[in-house]
């Protein structure tokens, strides 16, 4: 779901000073500096201080404000190497600290009272460290950087989900099933559609799942928009000559539903190689958000499978071939439709630890969802006779997507020559 405009976290608590200036090598002398500079209440140390540091113009603790003296030099010459790490005591006799480098840089702190102690920095920097107080600059390219707005690395499926919380874990599962009866899309629909064919829907999804490749969307995108594409066909018959076209109206809503930056709609038109037009596309939005009656929250068997995988945790490879499964059945819509997407989840899980590690369904999730190997047999055996056939199928944009190395090239793995019932 798009959060619309962000605004930056530096942006809030900014009071508005006036601009400071820097003594240069004009000064009448260097007693005059630190006289003027104990006046002056200054916010900035060595280029761009984050706000979240200071509070009403003092620092946290014993973090002082840092005002610099140095000699004109280039930019890139004014500042110390990242891996430097400067400490300061807590308690000083001084109302000021005045710290001098090797390139004549000095350094003044400015505290709230007291008298001035001068040190010296070193080649070996740790001559300065203290147990009690610890000031790390992380510089690059002139400038501090807010360790908050760095890029996160991805974490694993599940790994911070809110499936993990075991206070909840089983009311979310229990809403999500009740849910799931709500939004099912009718399992026979295709038979009372005048001019489209399984076969077109086939393509189509298949199509669905490269453009979420092309646009690096989540798996729940994908889901959702096969949803909202099905209940709409549900209700609604189509011309073959619009189905792409409302194909890729439910691919929009649902990015913009769970994606943080969706697409435009411009983008979305130009992958239909402007088939459609933007004035279209949002005329199909607008009709398919009213026949689904805004009802957009609906579980996926992508979610289930995530929280199956939380409760009882597999390797990374089997986790990755369950979720090549369940999304294999995303393809047909006989005999797929027939079983709900907890279901579909669960024969997924079961298909891929049997392929695995040659153990279906675990005691645990048994419990769990309530659901014993008998109900998950039917659907068990029809995605075991999809996972034979998806070599050999025209579409293989799955096929494709799951070969990459970050999903462990499950797509690869041979399924079993059996599975254990019949």
């Amino acid at each position: 779901m798009s959060y619309g405009n962000l605004i930056p976290a530096a942006s809030f608590g900014q009071e508005k000073e006036a601009p400071q200036e820097i003594p240069g090598p004009g000064s009448e002398s260097d007693t005059s500096r630190l006289q003027a500079a104990s006046r002056v209440n200054p916010r900035t140390a060595l280029g761009v201080l984050t706000e979240n540091l200071l509070h009403n113009g003092r620092a946290r603790a014993t973090v002082l404000p840092v005002v610099l003296h140095s000699k004109p030099k280039p930019a890139s010459e004014n500042v110390f190497p990242s891996s430097h790490m400067i400490t300061v005591p807590n308690k000083f006799s001084s109302p000021g600290l005045s710290i001098s480098g090797e390139d004549g840089t000095e350094i003044s702190l400015s505290a709230s009272g007291g008298m001035v102690a001068d040190y010296h920095l070193e080649e070996d920097m740790t001559a300065l460290r203290h147990k009690d107080f610890r000031l790390f600059l992380d510089l690059s390219s002139s400038s501090c950087k807010d360790t908050s707005m760095q890029s996160q690395p991805d974490d694993p499926v599940g790994s911070h989900d809110i499936f993990a919380v075991d206070e909840y874990s089983e009311d979310i599962y229990i809403y999500l099933r009740r849910s799931e009866v709500k939004h099912r899309p009718k399992p026979g629909y295709m038979l009372r559609q005048p001019d489209i064919t399984n076969c077109m829907r086939v393509i189509l999804v298949d199509w669905l799942v490269e453009v979420g490749q092309e646009y690096n969307l989540s798996a729940e995108t994908l889901y959702l928009a096969v949803n909202y594409l099905d209940r709409f066909l549900s209700c609604m018959s189509v011309l073959r000559g619009k189905l792409q076209l409302v194909g890729t109206a439910a691919m929009i809503i649902a990015a913009k539903y769970e994606e943080i930056y969706p697409p435009d709609t411009e983008d979305f038109a130009y992958v239909t190689d402007n088939s459609y037009t933007k004035k279209q596309l949002l005329q199909m939005e607008q009709l398919l958000l009213k026949v689904l009656a805004f009802d957009l929250a609906v579980p996926t068997a992508h979610q289930f499978l995530k929280q199956f995988l939380t409760v009882e945790s597999v390797c990374s490879r089997t986790e990755n071939l369950a979720l090549y499964l369940a999304e294999l059945s995303l393809l047909e819509v006989d005999p797929f439709l027939r079983y709900s997407p907890s279901k579909v989840a669960a024969a997924a899980y079961c298909l891929g630890n049997y392929t695995m590690n040659r153990m279906i369904w675990p005691v645990s999730l048994h419990d769990f969802t309530g659901y014993t190997l008998a109900e998950i047999a039917p659907c068990l055996k029809d995605l075991y006779k999809m996972y034979w056939s998806a070599s050999s199928r025209p579409q293989q944009a799955i096929q494709e997507k799951y070969k990459a190395s970050k999903y462990c090239s499950v797509s690869l793995v041979p399924p079993p020559a059996s599975i254990p019932f019949r």
